[in-house]
């Protein structure tokens, strides 16, 4: 970051929401370029303790796309938020970059092979249900998948 400043990249974990109560919060961590790789091994860390290796490695993929988008589109640094609620784990990624021109059609389309990237909402929208929220002040990416 060009401003010395570096996001916090500690996991927060939450206690378990009592039955019948508010989402359960697994995990919530910012992140820049330096800590991807700390994402993905707190989203296999936490899933791990809720769902089955198959969920495991699909959140993985998924939050590593989208942490990666974040970065690379969003300016540089992010925040991930993975919680269960009423038997779905839900991961969000939100970043402070300038939105999405067409949230309504980003990642609808496969790239053509010969292009370097642009498959991040197109692999996350294959292996779960995507909700995005987006403005000039920033994009938040929520994927959903059953338990």
């Amino acid at each position: 970051m060009a401003n010395g400043e570096r996001t916090d990249t500690s996991p927060a974990v939450r206690e378990p929401a009592i039955a019948g109560g508010s989402p359960e919060v697994l995990v919530e961590q910012g992140f820049d370029e330096d800590s991807l790789y700390g994402v993905r091994a707190t989203v296999a860390a936490h899933v791990s303790t809720v769902a089955n290796a198959r969920t495991v490695d699909t959140m993985v993929l998924i939050a590593h796309e989208l942490a990666s988008n974040s970065v690379r589109h969003g300016g540089g640094t992010g925040r991930l938020r993975l919680r269960l609620a009423d038997g779905l784990l839900h991961c969000e990624v939100s970043d402070a970059g300038t939105g999405l021109d067409d949230p309504a059609q980003a990642g609808h389309t496969l790239p053509a092979p010969s292009l370097p990237g642009g498959r991040g909402l197109w692999i996350a929208r294959q292996l779960s249900e995507l909700s995005i929220v987006t403005s000039p002040a920033g994009t938040t990416i929520t994927a959903t998948v059953p338990l």
